[in-house]
């Protein structure tokens, strides 16, 4: 009997563990939740679309930096040009506040610094800054003319600017174009004027390239170039230089970047990508090698042919002293203002026992 009873019991669980099963495949309904739910569940941190892809400081810095046109200006610096009593990056910012229709440039220049103290002067000034990191590479220092540090940090910038345009500039897009660009200098460089005036804003214009003397053609390759000053679309075009431009770096041992972009030309490297190209005004766009003694129309001047930062330095607190008082006079008097003469520079190219005067 109690056998019997046993398996009553035993059956009656049996039975209810059918029927509950029954019931679920019965009444859940045919597309339902997984088995087990958290399977398939993601937890908020790992959803792709509740988060958006993070940007990089350089596109951040860019977008910061823009213009409402998405224009920007790109700068470089290194501890040498932000260390002493007036350095040249004060002398630089100087520039913009003295300058005709500048001012409102200051803030839509990009700083980008190559090294530590550069960096942190720049973020001192609160201006926008971006810290381009070489491995293995020390820019810090004074990099003297044509020396081997001077020529490696200038290639570094170019591979940069090359990183620059691949990027796409939708931060730095020229709406009233539809076109991308970006201006690039040097900051031993003096904004008298506001340079995007005198710049040529025909969208066909792939690159304007400033000179050391002009011909007086602004469309001769036989212009001798200067990459101190120079405003690029981003486009296929100028995407392919820069690529070209950077590859041939170890086929010019000891040359400078500038120079092989000038080989470069003289070999038709514009004419094969069909690049349009200006070559700019020293009429406009002054500087030591070919100076214009005209404060009516020059826009900037360019310390060019000038060989240590002391000698820059010296020269272009000259260039703003003299500008200061072309401001200031009135009538005929502006017609005997003379820019003082670039001693310093001229004697930055002289040795006398093996050491630089200048």
């Amino acid at each position: 009997m109690d056998y019997a009873k046993h398996n009553v019991g035993n059956l009656a669980i049996v039975s209810l563990i059918f029927a509950g099963v029954l019931y679920l495949f019965i009444w859940t309904p045919v597309i339902s939740q997984p088995f087990f739910p958290f399977q398939n569940y993601q937890c908020p941190s790992s959803n792709t679309n509740a988060i958006a892809d993070p940007r990089d400081e350089l596109e951040t810095a860019l977008e910061r930096a823009s213009m409402a046109n998405k224009t920007v200006i790109i700068a470089m610096v290194n501890k040498a040009y932000v260390e002493g009593d007036k350095t040249m990056l004060d002398l630089f910012l100087d520039s913009f506040w003295l300058g005709e229709e500048t001012r409102s440039l200051v803030d839509h220049l990009l700083l980008v610094t190559v090294d530590q103290t550069a960096f942190d002067r720049c973020n001192f000034l609160r201006l926008h800054c971006y810290r381009l990191v070489t491995d293995g590479v020390d820019f810090g220092g004074e990099k003297l003319y044509m020396s081997e540090e001077f020529i490696k940090m200038m290639w570094r910038r170019t591979i940069f600017l090359g990183d620059v345009l691949k990027r796409g500039y939708s931060f730095i897009f020229t709406v009233r174009f539809n076109f991308q660009v970006v201006l690039v200098m040097d900051t031993d460089i003096m904004w008298l004027r506001n340079p995007f005036v005198r710049l040529s804003r025909n969208e066909s214009e792939d690159l304007q390239l400033s000179t050391d003397e002009f011909n007086g053609d602004p469309w001769s390759e036989m212009n001798p170039i200067n990459t101190g000053f120079y405003f690029v679309r981003s486009n296929n075009k100028t995407m392919a230089l820069f690529d070209t431009w950077y590859s041939l770096k170890d086929n010019y041992t000891g040359m400078k970047e500038q120079d092989v972009l000038a080989k470069m030309m003289g070999k038709g490297v514009f004419k094969e990508l069909d690049m349009r190209v200006r070559f700019l005004d020293t009429l406009y766009f002054s500087g030591f090698c070919q100076n214009n003694r005209n404060f009516i129309t020059v826009t900037t001047v360019h310390a060019n042919c000038c060989r240590t930062v002391r000698a820059k330095v010296a020269d272009l607190g000259a260039v703003l002293r003299d500008w200061k008082r072309f401001k200031g006079s009135t009538g005929n008097d502006t017609l005997t203002v003379r820019w003082s003469w670039q001693k310093a520079c001229f004697k930055s190219w002289i040795l006398v026992n093996g050491s630089l005067v200048g």
